[in-house]
C-alpha cells in the first residue's frame, strides 16, 4: 500500500509499505475511507519541527475507515462497521486515568504521530480507540470527529449560555469548529478574529456575527463596540494570545486557552486576573467526548461541509500540505489512492 512516512526532520516520502497485520487480540484492521490533513501535521514536517513525531511513522491521526478484520477479543465492532478513531492510546493505570482524566494520561501516545496513522490505504488500531458511527455519515465529515471532540471538551468548560457573547481569535479549523459548537448552543454574538480574509469569510457562514481583521480594525473597539463592558467568554485557538484575551474579557469572565506554542514565553497580568475575577482554563484534546461527538455527526447538527475546503488523494498529499502551509484552507480532505 502507499502511505506518507515522516522520513526525517521536514522530510515526508510516499513509500510502499506492507499491509499492517493484526497481532494482538484487542486489535482492529481498518480499510481507510478518509483522513485529513492537521496543523499538527504540518508543524512536524516544518524545519526545525513545531511538534514531536517518530522518524519512519506513517504520519495522519485524523482519520476513519470500515473495519476489515478484528482480534479474538474484539467486542464492541465487528466487520463491516464504518468507525471513527481516537488517535490518542492511554495506559488505564496511571493516577490520571484512574481519577477519569486519561487525557492527561502520563503514559499516552498518539497514532499518526509516534504509531502508524491514516496516511495510508489500512490501520491497525487498538479495538478500544475505535468508535462505531453510522454509515449514512460521509467519510469527509466523519473524519472531523477527532477535532471536533477536542472542541467539545473545551466547549464543557465554558459552559456557553444562551446569549452569550463569544470572541474567537484564529479563524483556522479549530476556530471555524469552536464557532459552529457555541452558536449551536446559543451564543448571542460571535465574533471571530484572524488576518486571513479567506479564513474570515468562511467563518461568516460557520455563524460569526462579525469578523474583525486586526490589520485593519481595532479588536479592542470592536468588542467593546458589539458588548459595552468586554466578552462572556473569549477563546483563543493561536496560542500566543493570552494576555490579549485578558483584555478583551468582561469582568468575571472566562478564557479558554486551546493553541499551543511550547517557544512562547510572555508576561502573564496576574494584577488583572486577581482584580477582575477572570477565570482561565486550558484545555487538551478530548475526555470521553467521542460518543457524544457521534451524536452530533448522525444528528447533522452542525455546518461541518462549509469545513472542507480541498480533497485530494494520497499521491497528492504533499501539495495538499503546502496549501495548509499557506493558510489557503480549511481541512483537506484525503482519500487513499
Amino acid at each position: 500500500m502507499l502511505a506518507g512516512v515522516f522520513e526525517k526532520v521536514g522530510t515526508l516520502t510516499l513509500q510502499d509499505r506492507e499491509d499492517p497485520k493484526i497481532t494482538k487480540p484487542n486489535e482492529v484492521k481498518i480499510k481507510v475511507l478518509a483522513t485529513s490533513i492537521c496543523g499538527t501535521d504540518v508543524h512536524i514536517l516544518s524545519d526545525p519541527p513545531g511538534h514531536p513525531a517518530n522518524t519512519g511513522v506513517t504520519l495522519g491521526h485524523e482519520f476513519m475507515g470500515e473495519v476489515i478484520d478484528v482480534g479474538t477479543d474484539v467486542k464492541n465492532v465487528k466487520i463491516g462497521d464504518n468507525v471513527i478513531v481516537d488517535p490518542t492510546t492511554t495506559c488505564g493505570e496511571c493516577f490520571f486515568c484512574q481519577i477519569g482524566k486519561p487525557n492527561m494520561c502520563e503514559n499516552s501516545s498518539t497514532i499518526g504521530i509516534f504509531k502508524d496513522g491514516g496516511w495510508a490505504s489500512f490501520a491497525v488500531v487498538p479495538a478500544k480507540n475505535v468508535y462505531k458511527i453510522s454509515k449514512d455519515v460521509l467519510p469527509e465529515i466523519a473524519v472531523l470527529a477527532e477535532p471536533l471532540s477536542c472542541v467539545i471538551n473545551g466547549s464543557e468548560k465554558i459552559d456557553v449560555q444562551p446569549g452569550d457573547s463569544v470572541v474567537i481569535l484564529g479563524a483556522g479549523p479549530m476556530g471555524q469548529l469552536f464557532t459552529q459548537v457555541v452558536k449551536a448552543v446559543g451564543a448571542g454574538k460571535v465574533i471571530c478574529s484572524d488576518l486571513s480574509k479567506y479564513r474570515l469569510d468562511i467563518s461568516k457562514k460557520s455563524g460569526a456575527t462579525r469578523i474583525v481583521n486586526p490589520n485593519n480594525e481595532d479588536i479592542h473597539q470592536v468588542v467593546k463596540e458589539e458588548t459595552g463592558v468586554g466578552a462572556d467568554i473569549v477563546i483563543d485557538c493561536v496560542g500566543v494570545l493570552a494576555n490579549q484575551c485578558i483584555e478583551l474579557v468582561r469582568k468575571g469572565g472566562k478564557v479558554l486557552l486551546v493553541g499551543m506554542n511550547e517557544h512562547k514565553n510572555q508576561e502573564i497580568s496576574q494584577y488583572y486576573i486577581t482584580r477582575n475575577e477572570i477565570t482561565i482554563m486550558g484545555t487538551y484534546i478530548q475526555n470521553f467526548n467521542f460518543p457524544k461527538v457521534i451524536s452530533i455527526l448522525e444528528a447533522n447538527l452542525l455546518n461541518l461541509k462549509e469545513l472542507i475546503t480541498h480533497k485530494i488523494t494520497l499521491d497528492q498529499i504533499h501539495s495538499g500540505i503546502d496549501i495548509m502551509k499557506k493558510g489557503e484552507a480549511i481541512k483537506v480532505i484525503v482519500y487513499p489512492n
